[in-house]
């Protein structure tokens, strides 16, 4: 592979100081916060969340960043893409998340068509995540393409995650959910793509669906975090959906999740278990029952 499109990052030496996880106890983690871990060489988990309570039990955790993803549609609302999801829905959610954390930096999702007829639409609709849900950044999806909007974003104030790689908003035109950035055309695009909302003033990029070299070289060279979702241990951060990483997921999960815990189990056999005590007239029971 010829020379990366990126520069290197700058090294400079910072204070160590509170760590991500679990250290912020008296106030929200920032994005400056991320940046020193960067400089650190301090690696941070993201998880989505869609829910006060969920999102509460992460925050609680310590899980430093929550992304309000528009995954929501394929893991809440029933969808077979992200595709349907609408803002209307992304400021419900986002602002349910926000009101169950007290630390984590609340990311949200821009859902598909919410940005890309203008930079102004991008605006507004940011603006309301922003206003009404009370997040405290926003991701949106595209490289060189998007970056006019994010420098339009940054420069109105508002963090901007980008987003390159596999962009789950644009599976039709993929026609389906592949690989991205292999071979060198592809791979060159991928770097140039980080390069281009790295430049445009993004906080941080999630890398997913790439390979694991190309993801490593993209950090390496990168100046700003980077949240691989299938790409491998070299970046930043890791980012996996709850749902997935929790076993709630029917059928088949992507290759790149590891699932800590069998939710969806666990949950069947408790309702199995209650639609029994129900029916055989065990619960309720004398301790359940008022006099």
């Amino acid at each position: 592979m010829n020379a990366s499109p990126l520069q290197p990052a700058q090294t400079q030496d910072a204070p160590v100081g509170t760590t991500l996880y679990g250290g912020v106890t008296n106030r929200r983690v920032t994005v400056r916060d991320l940046a020193k871990a960067k400089r650190n060489g301090e690696r941070w988990a993201m998880l989505t969340a869609y829910d006060a309570l969920t999102a509460g039990v992460f925050d609680e955790a310590g899980i430093p960043v929550l992304l309000v993803g528009d995954s929501a549609g394929n893991c809440h609302l029933g969808y077979e893409t992200t595709v349907p999801v609408t803002m209307d829905q992304m400021v419900m959610l986002s602002a349910a998340v926000v009101r169950g954390t007290q630390r984590a930096l609340v990311v949200a999702d821009l859902p598909f068509g919410s940005y890309q007829e203008s930079p102004a639409q991008a605006m507004h609709n940011a603006a309301r995540l922003m206003k009404e849900a009370g997040v405290q950044a926003v991701k949106l999806e595209g490289g060189e393409r998007s970056a006019r909007t994010i420098e339009l974003l940054v420069d109105a104030g508002i963090p901007v995650m980008a987003h390159i790689g596999l962009t789950p908003q644009s599976v039709h035109a993929f026609g389906g959910y592949p690989v991205q950035g292999r071979g060198d055309e592809a791979a060159h695009q991928l770097l140039r793509d980080a390069k281009a909302v790295q430049q445009a003033g993004a906080f941080a990029v999630v890398l997913e669906a790439v390979p694991a070299d190309l993801a490593a070289e993209v950090t390496a060279h990168s100046a700003i975090p980077t949240v691989g979702i299938g790409g491998g241990p070299g970046t930043d951060a890791q980012v996996l959906v709850w749902t997935d990483f929790a076993g709630m997921t029917a059928g088949r999960v992507p290759k790149f999740v590891k699932q800590y815990a069998d939710l969806r189990a666990t949950l069947a056999r408790a309702a199995t278990e209650f639609a029994t005590d129900v029916r055989e007239g065990t619960f309720p029971g004398p301790e359940h029952s008022f006099s």
